[in-house]
């Protein structure tokens, strides 16, 4: 009871304790109780009166250093020390005692020791792990604490249960350790000499092999040329025999111990049975000999047999001295052979393959970079022993019939069973529609005929990339007595003028044919390309090399290919057109010079020409006038996605600012397909920009042509946004990168003249 009135006052003193458990002292054995935690703490391991409790840990104070853990600081740091000992042998004549060597490491990450013997040859005794690791204690009397860092030095003695460890010497490692922590290191100590050691070394060098020659060491070459082969092509011409031909073969020389394998190459319907190996994998000797050896004839070693004298014992039965054997030093009677090398293998060189005449003609990629690197040969020419084939009669294609595609009547002529034609899928992934690029090429057009009514007709004419397929759509017109639509289903086009029934594949149209200004007959109706939407014209123009029309350098090239004559009329009429000497000329006037100089320029051409030099400023334009013009175009266009316009804006504005940036403003209205021109878009978006950032809800309500109706717009004030036409051209510029001289306010007739 009083205990427990106690508690909440020990409690209170004790804030900042944080262990309470307590150690088990006392056990039963055996039914008595006795005390088995005799060094265990007290209390949240506090040490209890009058104990002394050992080291768990390192010696290195705590708080000191870094603040991470011992094992994560020094894992994997161990110090080596060299050490030895002596062990007595007793009931030994020749040794009285021996030295041991082995190796001390201390593993700084919770002090522990171990300690290694390394294994000798032919020692007699086990050796290896002798302690194996953990913490050890240190000799009597102060066995209650174990060996630290600073129990370590070179030169000294070390008890570890009961045996005493010289240490003689460190490593580089631990030397730099132990200086570090300001330990005093002493000169390394010698070791002294192992009687039984000495011996046995001394028996060692007396003895003699037991086979006097030399071994020849092949691993070396065996793992360095492992799996690498040289092959060369040959022949074997057996023609002078009776019913004779050429054989041709493949020799493999093996690198990795220089042996060598022939297969001969059985060519379909040739008359002869298949076989394994024309010669089996051996090393081939370059001299046949005149009769073959018998089986162990040709040995390793040469054995002597020898008599003993006349002193010595002779045999039982006849009285003859006795035969002993005994191989021969000198190697008396050892037959030597040459056997083909990789340096004797060149091409044009000959190969006696046991009594045949093999001939090597050529090799492969890895001989060559072989001999290349190891004996610098460059001349690999193959030899020719043979007459090339003829070629084989061209397959003719039968002329198309009539049914189905050209493509699909020619697959099924290439095989017995009917395959249906491959398109050309690579192309079709990287041309297909993705996202805002649609790589489709518009163009408006107009029939070429002499009917009135279908003069007045107005066509957009798609030509899809992915395939090279085309399609025409009629824009439909009030009160024309035609109705619009699709006039053409998309498909490839054959060029006209092109027979039906022939053996070669038809000719397309494609994307170089269709530019501005061309006349196309697509299924006999004739069409001229009037004009290219914003896209068609971008696209052709960063693609200039495969797009002749577009390409500005071969227009330029054109240009200044006028005679020198009229290039002072081109400045003359320039300069008229421009009385006020602005630079800038209207666009049908330059047009008209350019189609008037009869230097091959087409209405594309000019067009690129134009839009490359045109005017880039644009004028201040009210943006009341702007979202009047916005509105009425949307009006017209039927656009009434504004509230899921809206609401994309809304789920873009993750921080809910009411602002987007100007990029995510224009992408989200390229998504949504505004009908609005790319200049009136772009002019409307700077208005709104604060920064880089849009007030997307003041844009939204000025563009809503529902809720916040904007006065009429006249027509010219609309056609001030359209994004398609030319209005001036910077004449000034382009005199400057054609005939290499710029407008000036000189007399045009004085640089006619000159």
């Amino acid at each position: 009871m009083f205990s427990e009135m106690l508690c909440p006052f020990f409690t209170i003193l004790q804030l900042g304790k944080e262990r309470f458990h307590k150690s088990q002292h006392f056990d039963y054995s055996n039914g008595i109780p006795l005390l088995v935690g005799s060094e265990k703490p007290g209390i949240g391991g506090e040490p209890l009166f009058g104990q002394k409790i050992k080291h768990k840990y390192s010696v290195y104070p705590k708080g000191q250093g870094r603040a991470l853990p011992s094992w994560v600081t020094f894992d994997k740091q161990v110090l080596c020390f060299e050490a030895y000992f002596q062990e007595a042998v007793p009931e030994v004549q020749d040794e009285a005692y021996r030295i041991r060597k082995c190796k001390i490491y201390f593993y700084l990450e919770d002090d522990t020791m171990q300690v290694v013997e390394p294994e000798y040859k032919n020692s007699g005794i086990l050796q290896g792990t002798l302690i194996h690791r953990h913490r050890i204690p240190l000799p009597p009397p102060n066995n209650d604490q174990f060996y630290n860092i600073f129990h370590f030095n070179i030169n000294q003695q070390m008890v570890l249960y009961s045996r005493t460890f010289t240490v003689t010497n460190c490593d580089t490692f631990t030397r730099n350790f132990l200086t570090k922590l300001g330990v005093l290191l002493n000169d390394p100590a010698a070791v002294p000499d192992d009687p039984y050691s000495s011996l046995r070394n001394q028996i060692k060098k007396n003895m003699k092999p037991l086979h006097p020659y030399e071994r020849h060491d092949t691993l070396k070459q065996f793992l360095e040329h492992d799996r690498q082969v040289l092959r060369f092509y040959c022949f074997w011409d057996n023609t002078g025999s009776m019913f004779g031909d050429l054989r041709e073969l493949i020799l493999h020389y093996f690198l990795a111990d220089d042996t060598i394998e022939i297969q001969e190459i059985i060519s379909p319907n040739s008359g002869r049975d298949h076989v394994s190996k024309f010669l089996h994998r051996s090393k081939l000797p370059k001299h046949v000999p005149a009769q073959m050896k018998k089986p162990g004839e040709i040995t390793d070693r040469t054995v002597l047999n020898v008599f003993t004298s006349a002193n010595q014992r002779k045999t039982l039965h006849t009285g003859q001295p006795q035969s002993m054997s005994c191989f021969s030093l000198l190697q008396t009677g050892a037959v030597h052979e040459d056997f083909y090398k990789d340096c004797d293998l060149t091409i044009g060189g000959e190969v006696n393959v046991w009594g045949r005449t093999v001939i090597l003609t050529d090799c492969d990629d890895f001989t060559k970079d072989y001999y290349r690197s190891k004996y610098g040969i460059e001349d690999f020419t193959p030899v020719q022993y043979k007459t090339p084939a003829a070629p084989p009669p061209p397959r003719l294609v039968p002329p198309y019939n009539g049914f189905g595609s050209e493509e699909d009547s020619l697959s099924s002529c290439q095989g017995l069973l009917p395959k249906p034609p491959q398109k050309d899928f690579q192309k079709f992934m990287e041309k297909d529609r993705c996202g805002l690029e649609s790589n489709v090429l518009n163009f408006h057009a107009k029939m070429v005929t002499t009917d009135p009514v279908d003069r007045e007709r107005l066509f957009i004419i798609s030509f899809y990339l992915c395939d090279d397929s085309i399609s025409v759509f009629e824009c439909p017109q009030r009160n024309s007595g035609v109705i619009g639509g699709r006039f053409l289903e998309r498909g490839r086009v054959k060029k006209p003028g092109q027979e039906l029934f022939k053996r070669e594949l038809s000719e397309y149209f494609t994307a170089q044919d269709l530019y501005v200004g061309a006349t196309v007959c697509l299924n006999s109706k004739h069409f001229q390309l009037l004009d290219a939407d914003e896209y068609t014209f971008n696209y052709m123009e960063q693609r200039d090399e495969e797009f002749p029309k577009a390409n500005v350098g071969t227009i330029l090239s054109k240009l200044r290919s006028i005679p020198k004559e009229k290039q002072g009329e081109v400045k003359k009429f320039l300069t008229l057109s421009d009385p006020h000497n602005t630079g800038f000329i209207p666009y049908e006037s330059f047009r008209t010079l350019l189609m008037g100089l009869d230097c091959g320029l087409s209405e594309h051409e000019v067009l690129v020409l134009c839009r490359r030099f045109s005017e880039c400023e644009q004028p201040e334009v009210d943006v009341g006038l702007m979202l009047a013009v916005a509105q009425d175009l949307l009006k017209k266009k039927h656009f009434d996605k504004l509230p899921e316009l809206a609401r994309a804006f809304t789920y873009h504005d993750q921080h809910k600012t009411g602002r987007l940036s100007t990029k995510e403003t224009r992408t989200i209205c390229k998504a949504f397909q505004l009908p609005l021109p790319e200049n009136l878009l772009r002019g409307l978006l700077s208005k709104f920009s604060d920064g880089d950032e849009i007030d997307y809800h003041a844009f939204l309500a000025g563009i809503n042509w529902v809720e916040h109706p904007a006065p009429t717009v006249m027509p010219e004030d609309t056609l001030k946004f359209d994004a398609g036409g030319v209005k001036n051209v910077n004449y000034s510029t382009l005199l400057g990168d054609v005939f290499d001289f710029s407008s000036s306010n000189s007399d045009p007739l004085t640089t006619t003249t000159t």
